[in-house]
């Protein structure tokens, strides 16, 4: 019987006849039940039951096999090696057919140690050993994967152990055996017994397997299983040792995240060493030079050295090997160097890019089929990681649509190996559940979540993984309605997602809310009314600020009450709740459901329990300073939850921190305040008795409440910002940390703008020291703003913020100022200290920390000025003492440096010690810039500065170069940049023309320069948008072009600019300077180029502000078109600016203008003249005179003059208006009017005039000086109208020269209007002669008075000075007389105007001389005297220093010429009528005013002449 069913195992083995196995395990069945049909008493070996479970267990039918090997153990047969066959077949029988079936596991394992000890005691036995080893690692296989070594570990030590018992001869199986247990401890967390295990494991796989001591090598210093000195001395053997030392090396310090600083030069050195290895005896195999440069080449490609990553990537390439696995992962190498080479633009997600990286995804889809197809898992695992990685960029919810294919091919080809990459495998159907999930294809998406939760052997995800199934579960129910509370708040809120966007917020709303009251139905509702202020009860009696304070109150009871629900609910599905809250807070920050996503994201954060108890203090930092940060701060402190140390949960509260932060932002905006600002109250618009005081603000409780409860809520943001830092320093996520900081900063820009950092010192200092706890996540530019807002804030207050405007110009430097306090020296160097991180971090010793220049630029200027604040100088390296290696950023530095000392010396405060502007020149020029403008800006300030040294070649190169730059510049630049160039051109452009102007020295070429660089200025201040500049360029032209405006060519050649500058102002008038993302240089005060532009300088009345400079521009383009006659250019010219002026003062001139011009058109002036309804009347009858001298026509004039006479209608206008009546006169006889309308207006002048009496309080004539003036007439009835009634008593009380000027000419025109024959026309002849005549008696008489007066007083001032010397030794601190003949003239008139005699005059300086009064005061009284007469020179020089209008001097005559006319007309008047001897007193009047009025000898000589020609 044994050979019958030998002979069928074994055909059945041969020929794979499952009919033989069936026959064999029949009979071997029928003979255990005693049924053969050979024969029922015959017995079979029990081997043959080992050997059919074994076929039977080979040809898959494991029950033949199980029943076969249940009959050996029963049947107790003897001890051979097929107990151990029977255990194998036992053990592979029990195989577990998952990982999650670990009992399976043990009992399988049990019966291969079963195995194994059975065989280790039998030297002969040992094959069953090895064989079990064999068996035991493809079942223990699928348990190679974390969260499963662990299990895997007793099992396999014994069997390596039993393995170096029984001498083994596979040696480089026991080693791999080794290798994989090694793996499993440090996959397990045991490293430990891994470093007790190397020094057993590596000498024996030194010996006996060498091949696989460099994977050994590798372990031991990747993960320090070694003393370092061992591994050391061991890498020096062999070059092969020192390259994998470094790779792995480089691997440690990449899990600890402690890359060391030189990591690109170690690399670099470890492919140089490679490359050595070549070329060493023996040579290396391929294999171990292609692993080598694979290895060295992903690792450049993890570290981003490009370099070396494109150096091993050619060498690969030239190895040029035939194995197609070796190929594909060559390609690979290549499309993660490409997709490094998109790295900086990926990050920023630029559309090029974006598609670029796409383009790669699909070439390496086709390289994975290549790999599936050649069969090596090998590349396939080497193709699928590196499209992963490429797929991961790409994960954004608006792309991952694109990457579908590929992750779902990954997915299928890791699953259809089973690989043990299980972690990645199970990120991919995570990922590949939400594609799905986004396209509203739930099964498939929850199809895949349920393999990435089987996948998750770790537990990394598990959590996330079933409340997302659960999620979708509930979202696949239909007509359903979940009991628990958490699954309606799920429910509600995908509802609310799959809300369209042109659904109502209310329905959205009404959806969250929902899931808010599933999740808390007590508490809910009350705190999210707490915002609803239909709920507010303000009461009866309401104030002005009670409707803000009960708001207030009812936001801080109704918060209050959330802190309840937390107690009452305790730790039921905590986890799970503070996902769903948390989801409910995005979905409405999403939707813009402001008050529910407040709420949602404050029952949130209440589980939190380390944010609660932090919340209690106000801010945290360096300084502990206030009592309570938010409103709910009370309440909360009694929560004492246990806080879930889950990772993902604390990065989930830092989530909904930041949401919760910009949520409150929202709420603080709403109530129309900005994030730390205070609150303003509004206007009081309520009337009030007569008088109500108005109550402070401040004295007010309500409103004290309601401020107070705005600054709890910027406070509450502040500090879910922080705790959110705080979380990411927790967890080492620096993402959370760069998050929060760019929060801080940006919700606080307007404090930063508005130099209010002193506000933020204490939260920034936090943050600092978390990101320096924690790292800055590459985002070194926001780091380096942090910093320099944070050293702005410290010092910002210790800068004094008055400086005098005198100390700025001290030649002397200021060594030493005012002492600060100990506070003020140690906040300022801590500022030194956050500046000199800072800049260190960014010195280029780490090209990856680079941050623009014009960050360096705002550190570098804090940091100057905090260290002339603690009055330490900068030495000549002009930077801090850790320098860095990159020389360009070194080169920048110290030119910013230098300027930055420029900028604050002359401050008042300690002066720095500057190199010299010819060498900082020389330092920009040899710069390397990475930024045009911050290079422009330097030129600009280093132009300023050599302006304000007077160093004009300096000035001129440097203004010169920037502007050259900028130009070239200006069309390359995006809008806000081109804005800020155009700004620092027309700054330098004003700079060179001002510098121009200084060294002019009478160049007309110079100064016609110098006009072209003022009109640069204009224009490119117009680019820049800045009326400031503008018009500070404009006065600057205005003063340069003035000299040269008074001629009509030059103003010819200047029109265009003028209009181009007049456009370029009206564009910029209406348009403001938008500057709110440009930080300034300096928010202190500073000696820099300032960029809004000064009024520095002097400027002439008509540009000493903008609107009068307008005007005066308008008026010179009016001026142009009026030197061509173009009176209608002229007026469109006025027009303009009528439109564009506002309406001041300043228009007048327009108006002027424009009504003269339409006179001399001819056109209607009504509107404009009635702008001058306010001036006064002067000015009114001024223009109306002007009006009728340019009118077209008679009627025209004719008007204007009535007007301009009637206009005056004050007293004091009298004089103008007796001009205007006898102007009008000779107006209306030059017309041919009636003589009866002239000789009417005549006699109106003439009665006007003898109306004239002095005033009360004005003096009688006395002895003239300088401070006389003019005394003021009042104009009265006349005591007669007509002139034939004037009597000798009236003609001596006229004592005024200019009344009897204007009496005689008017007398002088009745004369010459009628004919020698009219009744009246010898009586005005004589009338005029007399008043004339009269004029000689008045100035003779006053002048006698004088000289008299002058004797008095120096006889008495003679006494008064022996007097005073006998007494000088008594009184030698009393004032010293002065010697008589030392007097001046205006002393002496002081002196006069104290004696007896009439106040207001000064005699001149030869009034002392022998000429007695007397002999002054009588004029000739014979016609033969006055033909001899010689006015003396002292009265001549006497009337000449007079300025009243009791002599003939330029304030009594005003138009000397007008009145030597009308004398010439008078003589010849009387010598017609033969009254030759009366011309003589008239002529000598001429040779009077020629000499003392004309001061022309000439013409005096001339009426000399005539005066004695008719004798």
């Amino acid at each position: 019987m044994d050979l019958v069913i030998t002979q069928e195992l074994a055909r059945a083995e041969s020929h794979q006849d499952a009919t033989s196995l069936k026959r064999a395990y029949e009979l071997i069945k029928s003979a255990d039940l005693g049924k053969s049909e050979f024969d029922p008493t015959e017995s079979f070996s029990p081997d043959l039951l080992v050997l059919c479970a074994e076929q039977a267990l080979k040809m898959g039918q494991p029950e033949v096999s199980e029943d076969c090997i249940q009959m050996y153990f029963k049947a107790k047969g003897p001890v051979t090696h097929f107990l151990g066959r029977a255990h194998l077949c036992r053990a592979q029988l029990c195989a577990p057919k998952s990982t999650e079936n670990l009992e399976e596991f043990e009992n399988c394992v049990t019966q291969y140690m079963k195995a194994i000890n059975f065989a280790k005691g039998e030297p002969r036995y040992y094959f069953l050993v090895y064989n079990a080893s064999v068996l035991y690692w493809q079942m223990v296989r699928p348990f190679l994967k974390p969260g499963y070594y662990q299990y895997v570990i007793p099992s396999l030590s014994q069997i390596v152990s039993v393995l170096n018992q029984t001498e083994e001869e596979d040696k480089d199986w026991q080693a791999e055996l080794m290798l994989e247990l090694l793996e499993c401890y440090l996959q397990a967390g045991r490293k430990e017994e891994a470093a007790k295990l190397c020094p057993t494991a590596a000498p024996f796989i030194k010996e006996h397997a060498p091949h696989r001591y460099q994977q050994m090598f590798s372990v031991m210093v990747r993960h320090e299983l070694m003393d370092e000195h061992q591994l050391q001395e061991e890498k020096k053997r062999s070059i092969n040792l020192a390259i994998t030392f470094h790779i792995n090396f480089l691997k440690q310090k990449l899990d600890k995240n402690d890359l060391p600083e030189d990591a690109n030069k170690i690399l670099k050195s470890t492919y140089k060493q490679l490359d050595l290895y070549n070329h060493q005896s023996p040579p290396p195999t391929e294999e171990e030079k292609f692993f080598l440069l694979f290895e060295l080449a992903h690792l450049s490609l993890t570290l981003k050295c490009e370099d070396v990553a494109v150096s091993c990537l050619s060498d690969l390439k030239d190895i040029d090997s035939k194995d197609p696995g070796k190929l594909i992962e060559i390609e690979c190498l290549e499309y993660e160097l490409e997709a490094l080479r998109l790295e900086s633009k990926i990050k920023i997600y630029i559309r090029v890019a974006v598609e670029t990286q796409l383009n790669i995804i699909q070439r390496l889809e086709v390289v994975l089929q290549r790999a599936v197809r050649l069969g090596d898992p090998q590349a396939i695992h080497v193709v699928c990681t590196t499209q992963w990685n490429l797929c991961l960029p790409l994960l954004q919810h608006n792309l991952r649509h694109h990457l579908r294919k590929p992750l779902t091919n990954i997915a299928e080809i890791l699953e259809k190996m089973d690989s043990l990459m299980v972690l990645l495998r199970c990120q991919v159907h995570m990922e590949m559940a939400r594609i799905e999930e986004d396209e509203d294809r739930l099964e498939p998406a929850m199809e895949h979540l349920q393999k990435a939760m089987r996948l998750d052997g770790q537990g990394l995800y598990q959590e996330k993984l079933k409340m997302a199934f659960n999620r979708l579960r509930l979202c696949s129910m239909l007509y359903q309605s979940p009991e628990r509370a958490e699954d309606k708040a799920i429910m509600a809120i995908e509802q609310a997602k799959k809300a369209m966007p042109k659904d109502s917020v209310r329905k959205k709303r009404a959806l969250l809310v929902n899931a808010g009251l599933a999740l808390a139905p007590d508490t809910f509702q009350i705190v999210l009314d707490s915002e609803n202020e239909t709920k507010v009860s303000i009461g009866r009696n309401r104030g002005r600020f009670t409707a803000l304070y009960a708001k207030a109150r009812h936001h801080i009871l109704s918060v209050e009450k959330a802190a309840g629900h937390l107690r009452r609910l305790g730790n039921e599905n905590e986890k799970e709740r503070v996902q769903i809250w948390a989801e409910l807070a995005k979905v409405a920050r999403k939707q813009g459901v402001w008050d529910v996503c407040r709420t949602a994201s404050r029952f949130c954060l209440l589980y939190d329990s380390v944010k609660v108890k932090k919340m209690a203090r106000a801010k945290k930092g360096k300084k502990k300073r206030g009592t309570d940060g938010s409103i709910d701060a009370k309440a909360h402190s009694q929560v004492l939850l246990q806080r879930p140390g889950s990772p993902s949960l604390l990065r989930k509260f830092a989530e909904v921190g930041f949401i919760s932060a910009e949520a409150t932002v929202h709420l603080l905006q709403s109530e129309g305040v900005e994030l730390n600002d205070h609150p303003k109250p509004t206007e009081n618009l309520s009337q009030h008795p007569t008088g109500y005081v108005l109550e402070s603000p401040e004295e007010n409780s309500e409103w004290n409440t309601y401020k107070s409860w705005i600054e709890s809520l910027s406070q509450y943001a502040m500090n879910s910002w922080l705790r959110s830092a705080e979380i990411g320093q927790e967890i080492q996520e620096p993402w959370i940390v760069q998050n929060a900081m760019v929060y801080v900063l940006n919700h606080n820009h307007h404090l930063i703008m508005a130099g209010r950092q002193k506000e933020l010192v204490d939260a920034l200092y936090h943050l600092l020291t978390i990101v320096k706890a924690v790292g800055h996540n590459g985002d070194s530019l926001t780091l380096a703003m942090l910093c320099n807002a944070l050293a702005r804030g410290l010092i910002i207050s210790w800068i004094p913020t008055q400086v005098p405007e005198k100390s700025r110009k001290v030649i002397r430097p200021n060594t030493s100022h005012t002492p600060l306090d100990s506070g003020a020296i140690s906040e300022i160097r801590t500022a030194v200290e956050v500046c000199e991180f800072a800049l260190t971090l960014t010195n280029g010793t780490v090209p990856e920390e680079v941050v623009p220049i014009e960050a360096r630029q705002q550190l570098i200027a804090t940091w100057v000025k905090a260290k002339q604040l603690l009055q330490q100088q900068i030495g000549t390296r002009l930077g801090t003492e850790e320098q860095g290696t990159n020389e360009d950023i070194n080169a920048v530095t110290r030119v910013l440096v230098a300027l930055e000392m420029y900028s604050c010396n002359g401050l008042g405060l300690m002066d720095f010690t500057v190199p010299s502007l010819a060498n900082l020149q020389k330092m920009v020029s040899e710069c390397n810039w990475t930024d045009p403008l911050v290079q422009l800006q330097t030129l600009a300030r280093l132009s300023h500065f050599a302006y304000a040294a007077h160093d004009h070649e300096v000035t001129m190169v440097c203004s010169q170069k920037a502007i050259q730059m900028g130009i070239k510049y200006l069309k390359m630049l995006n809008p806000v940049q081109a804005q800020l160039v155009a700004e620092m051109l027309s700054a330098s452009a004003c700079i060179q023309g001002r510098s121009i102007m200084e060294n002019l020295k009478g160049r007309k070429q110079l100064r016609l320069s110098a006009s072209m660089a003022f009109f640069e200025s204009v224009r490119f201040g117009g680019m820049a948008q800045s009326n400031a500049l503008v018009m500070l360029a404009a006065r600057h032209y205005w003063n340069t072009q003035l000299p040269l405006l008074s001629s009509a060519a030059n103003r010819k050649k200047a029109r265009h600019i003028i209009q181009r500058i007049v456009n370029i102002i009206n564009k910029t008038e209406t348009k403001t300077q938008e500057k709110g993302d440009v930080q300034l240089l300096h928010q202190w005060p500073t000696a820099d180029l300032q960029s809004g532009g000064t009024s520095e300088g002097s400027f002439l009345p008509e540009a000493d502000d903008d609107l009068s400079l307008r005007a005066a521009l308008y008026g010179l383009l009016f001026h142009c078109h009026a030197d061509h006659e173009d009176w209608e250019g002229g007026l469109k010219v006025l027009d303009e600016a009528v439109q564009i002026l506002p309406r001041t003062a300043h228009r007048l001139l327009i108006f002027k203008h424009m009504v003269l011009v339409k006179a001399k058109l001819g056109q209607n002036f009504t509107m404009e003249i009635q702008k001058f309804k306010d001036e006064s009347e002067d000015y009114l009858a001024h223009m109306w005179h002007r009006l009728a001298l340019n009118s077209k026509n008679v009627y025209g004039e004719l008007t204007c003059y009535q007007n301009a006479i009637q206009a005056l209608q004050k007293p004091e206008s009298a004089w103008h208006k007796v001009d205007y009546i006898m102007e009008f006169s000779e107006w209306l006889y030059y017309q041919q009017f009636p003589i009866e309308d002239v000789t009417f207006h005549l006699n109106w002048a003439i009665d006007i005039l003898l109306g004239m009496k002095p005033s009360r309080d004005t003096p009688e004539p006395a002895g003239p000086g300088p401070g006389a003036g003019e005394p003021s007439f009042v104009q009265e009835a006349p005591e007669s109208l007509g002139s034939e009634h004037l009597g000798t008593v009236f003609l001596e009380k006229l004592r005024n020269v200019r009344q009897l000027e204007a009496l005689a000419r008017a007398h002088i025109l009745l004369a010459l209007v009628g004919t020698p024959s009219a009744a009246g026309y010898q009586d005005y002849c004589l009338m005029a002669y007399t008043f004339l005549r009269h004029i000689w008696q008045v100035s003779l008489l006053t002048a006698g008075k004088s000289f008299s007066e002058s004797k008095i007083l120096a006889a008495v001032s003679s006494n008064l000075l022996l007097k005073k010397e006998k007494e000088k030794v008594k009184d030698r601190d009393k004032e010293k007389s002065k010697d008589p003949k030392q007097v001046t003239v205006s002393q002496r008139c002081r002196q006069h105007s104290r004696g007896p005699g009439p106040r207001g005059h000064c005699s001149a300086p030869q009034a002392v001389g022998p000429m007695s009064g007397k002999e002054v005061e009588e004029p000739p009284a014979s016609v033969e005297a006055w033909a001899s007469y010689f006015c003396h020179e002292e009265v001549i020089a006497f009337f000449r220093q007079d300025r009243s209008n009791f002599t003939v001097n330029i304030s009594s005559i005003q138009r000397p010429t007008y009145t030597l006319y009308f004398l010439d007309h008078l003589v010849k008047a009387l010598q017609k009528m033969s009254l030759h001897e009366l011309t003589i007193p008239v002529l000598q009047l001429g040779v009077l005013i020629s000499a003392c009025v004309v001061d022309s000898k000439s013409l005096k000589d001339l009426y000399h002449l005539r005066s004695v020609s008719p004798l």
